[in-house]
């Protein structure tokens, strides 16, 4: 197994596909990792290092942190779905260091190539891994197999008190020192507020009042009042990708949730907490995602939006602090609003860049806008 010990923001490139097969079992997996087949694409081609995948959430279980050997994400390298009867959930991929090799920049000199190796793999069996045993690719309704539905079978347990989670979030390059004592200063705030000792509602009013001094973010572990079972509010703006819209503050929010912070089955999490108040784009409409605790094929009963660069950044995330998977956030309709026109338009004339333009997302609103 390769060992490359890559940081956040160094270069590499995609090994070749012969290269690649020659890692996997006849699962089309290495250490259990499957190698989705949309990945082919990317051999010999360059990437910088988004973050090093050395800890992830599972989502498959229940929510906790896990462990996963010689692994990283690289920039922009979301899984399209194609090979997953058009999964929409926009996953990031987990790359085996043993599938990269290390170059110092983007054009630099590549280093040798390996020498041939048997194939263990086939690029057939490497599809066919993508639904579980019994069925074949395009069959009806399979049960699908890939990285976020694998992912146990892939990673180990990990105790959020194992301190040397924390010092390699620091030396990968994934986390700064600061982001890392903000987060250990809020886990232990909010697990003084959980202790049941009835002084909650106190140390909230004090977390609120400190981040209105600091323009910080309020306590994000609040909840509707909607009742649980009770209809929630809906509304259909028809967003389409492109679009600008402004995330609603987090208490017009809190209005439209029941009491487990739902709307019509989908969770606002605390995660989601940060961007609101702020603008942003429409990257994709969301309308069918696999269940990655199933395998199977999920349609949503009322489509869902997914915003650019709107991601877990797990900054509230119990047991799974700074984890990198960079999951996107569901949006119902009814939390987000349109960015009125005539805001655009000023903000066109004073940058001088269409708001529909690629590349020109930080003049398209007088508000704050996320690329």
């Amino acid at each position: 197994m390769s060992d490359l010990d890559l940081k956040a923001g160094e270069w590499v490139e995609v090994r070749p596909k012969e290269e690649i097969l020659a890692t996997l079992d006849s699962n089309g997996r290495l250490q259990e990792l499957p190698f989705m087949p949309q990945m082919f694409q990317y051999c010999g081609k360059r990437f910088r290092v988004y973050k090093r995948a050395h800890k992830t959430c599972d989502t498959v279980n229940r929510p906790a942190g896990r462990t996963m050997p010689n692994a990283v994400h690289l920039e922009g390298m979301r899984c399209d779905g194609q090979a997953y009867g058009g999964c929409q959930a926009l996953c990031l991929i987990f790359w085996k260091e043993t599938w990269l090799k290390r170059v110092q920049a983007p054009y630099a000199q590549p280093a040798p190539a390996s020498g041939p190796q048997p194939a263990t793999c086939t690029e057939q069996q490497v599809l066919n891994g993508t639904v579980a045993s019994g069925f074949k690719p395009g069959d009806p309704d399979p049960t699908y197999v890939c990285q976020a539905t694998h992912l146990p079978a892939a990673t180990a347990p990990l105790s959020p008190w194992n301190i040397r989670q924390y010092i390699e979030d620091y030396t990968s390059g994934n986390v700064g020192f600061w982001e890392i004592v903000r987060g250990f200063v809020y886990a232990t705030y909010n697990n003084t507020i959980n202790l049941g000792i009835g002084v909650g509602p106190i140390l909230r009013w004090l977390y609120d009042l400190f981040q209105a001094g600091i323009g910080g973010i309020r306590y994000p572990r609040r909840y509707g009042t909607i009742p649980t079972g009770a209809k929630t509010p809906n509304a259909t703006l028809n967003l389409q990708p492109g679009e600008l819209v402004r995330i609603k503050r987090y208490a017009e929010i809190l209005k439209t949730v029941d009491v487990g912070n739902r709307n019509r089955g989908l969770l606002f999490d605390a995660e989601m907490v940060p961007f609101c108040g702020s603008t942003y784009r429409v990257l994709k409409r969301v309308s069918r995602i696999i269940n990655e605790k199933t395998g199977k094929m999920m349609a949503f009963k009322n489509d869902c939006i997914i915003l650019d660069n709107v991601f877990c950044q797990s900054r509230y995330s119990e047991e799974r602090h700074f984890c990198p998977r960079a999951i996107y956030s569901f949006w119902r309709e009814v939390w987000l609003e349109r960015v009125p026109v005539s805001e655009q338009e000023q903000a066109q004339a004073a940058t001088g860049v269409p708001c529909g333009a690629t590349g020109g997302l930080q003049g398209c609103s007088t508000g704050k806008v996320r690329a």
